[in-house]
């Protein structure tokens, strides 16, 4: 690949983001707001689909197809390694979305 300044700015940029998230404090908020995202995108899903009843099987199925597909990718990386920031924001968000659905099924329920 050609070496333009777009490129170099755009590793630079990648190679900058990458050391500032080597810090475990930063780690670690960049994952818990990965988890109140989920929280709130489950929140926000089952409301909307609630509110069209036409919705709610298809939306079932794309939630249980989104929330597998993150547990394959996740749980098939060897744990010795080490899994990467992104997998590990998906599960954090994947997370959040199945607490806030558990919790809005307590709601009903009540």
């Amino acid at each position: 690949m050609q070496e333009t300044r777009l490129n170099r700015l755009f590793d630079r940029t990648v190679e900058g983001v990458g050391s500032w998230l080597r810090n475990p404090w930063r780690r670690f908020s960049v994952l818990l707001i990965s988890l109140l995202l989920g929280n709130f995108f489950g929140t926000a899903v089952s409301t909307i689909a609630g509110q069209a009843a036409e919705w709610d099987i298809v939306v079932a199925a794309m939630l249980v197809v989104l929330t597998e597909l993150v547990s394959r990718l996740t749980y098939r990386a060897p744990a010795k390694t080490g899994r990467s920031l992104l997998l590990q924001i998906l599960n954090a968000f994947k997370i959040g979305l199945i607490y806030s659905l558990f919790v809005e099924a307590f709601k009903l329920g009540s």
